[in-house]
């Protein structure tokens, strides 16, 4: 199983939206096992590690593979899909026993999939190396349980909290090996969402670069990485098409709380979705209704995009895994409203003053239990700078 979750893992750019999934198939002679097959999921639309592997074993020795047993990370499916059940796969090649790391999440299979290789006399067992295979796909196993992405947050700041001079000059607080470690973040993500503020200030492309990612092109060739989806939360249509944004054809979402018009001058990748707006008229000093790249003001009342709306319409298309890199405003209203997994933290070692811009906008937290509550799971040194990763408690 351990093997299998290495073999899972080499999907972990190029599966989405499908889950991660990696198979063994092990004959066993003599009480001693071997090895005759191995596959992984490399690719929505293409064959599943199960069948994968079947073919890999087919290629060894056919004879071996009836009563052979299936070490399988992720539960084989029951449904026909864009490619027919694995498990129907596996009762064919007459395999004898199969063990599934975990029960797939999907409802379309929980459970279903075991209970059909059951009916057809193969003997199955799950739970085998289970917390390493959640670990592979929690992004997947997110939307399944909750029907919204699983929502990263990166943020960078120096050693005293601060992300840019008060002029806006942030360019660049962190190395050129947490920069490309970002890449990283960003190819393995379903959409990167930022503001609007954030693409016209820094004119920003927020594509993966694949000349950036280091030791990773060697196992990623370029032609294999998708570019997630670049979402952009403009609420006031303040975009215009000559930005640099659109200079790179990959799929631009761009959210709006009012019609676009005259949509025929932007470029065909470029889609508009207008989504609900949410009002208040409470104090923008005690609330995130003042984000600047994410409102439109009227009178004393402040309206903004709905950002639980926004993650619902981006899980509805099958989004798995979503990266924030935003300014302060935009990351605090997420972070506010509960909508944060996982914050990745990059801290330079330098000290910017009290005059720089602080990490994360947010309400005033008047007392100490009101504070939002992380639990580290990973620091690490990227170059000089340090890697943080947490988890917000309560969205865990």
């Amino acid at each position: 199983m351990a093997r299998a979750i290495e073999l899972a893992k080499k999907g972990h750019f190029t599966t989405s939206p499908n889950p991660r999934v990696g198979c063994v198939l092990v004959s066993y002679q003599d009480g001693v096992g071997r090895i005759i097959g191995e596959g992984y999921h490399q690719k929505a639309g293409e064959g599943h590690a199960e069948v994968n592997a079947l073919a890999d074993a087919k290629l060894n020795n056919t004879e071996l593979i009836k009563g052979a047993t299936a070490y399988v990370t992720l539960e084989p499916c029951s449904h026909f899909g864009r490619t027919p059940p694995c498990s129907k796969a596996l009762i064919d090649a007459k395999v004898s026993h199969v063990i599934a790391a975990m029960v797939d999440p999907n409802p379309q299979v929980s459970g279903n999939g075991l209970a059909m290789l059951e009916q057809a006399g193969i003997s199955t067992q799950s739970g085998l190396l289970e917390a390493q295979a959640k670990d592979l796909n929690v992004g997947f196993i997110h939307k399944m349980l909750h029907n919204l992405p699983y929502v990263r947050c990166k943020l960078a700041a120096s050693l005293d909290g601060k992300t840019a001079m008060a002029s806006g000059e942030s360019k660049w607080i962190t190395s050129s090996d947490a920069r490309q470690d970002v890449q990283g973040l960003r190819a393995q993500s379903c959409a990167i969402i930022t503001g609007a503020d954030s693409v016209i200030f820094d004119n920003a492309k927020m594509n993966v670069r694949w000349s950036e990612l280091g030791d990773l092109q060697a196992d990623y060739p370029e032609e294999t990485l998708r570019q997630p989806l670049r979402v952009v939360i403009d609420s006031q249509n303040r975009l215009t098409p000559d930005l640099d944004l659109f200079e790179y054809e990959s799929p631009v979402l761009i959210i709006t709380g009012d019609k676009v018009e005259n949509s025929s001058q932007w470029p065909h990748f470029v889609k508009h979705v207008q989504l609900p707006l949410v009002s208040s008229n409470v104090e923008d000093n005690t609330t995130v209704e003042g984000i600047a790249n994410n409102q439109v003001a009227s009178g004393d009342v402040k309206s903004y995009i709905d950002l639980k709306a926004l993650l619902s319409y981006l899980s509805s298309l099958g989004l798995n895994d979503v990266l924030i890199e935003s300014g302060a405003n935009l990351s605090g209203a997420f972070i506010e409203q509960d909508l944060v997994n996982e914050l990745i933290l990059y801290q330079a070692p330098k000290l910017m003053g009290g005059d720089g811009k602080n990490l994360v906008e947010m309400p005033v937290i008047k007392k100490l239990n009101q504070a939002k509550e992380l639990t580290i799971s990973d620091i690490r040194m990227v170059g000089r700078d340090i890697r943080i990763t947490s988890q917000l408690t309560d969205n865990q």
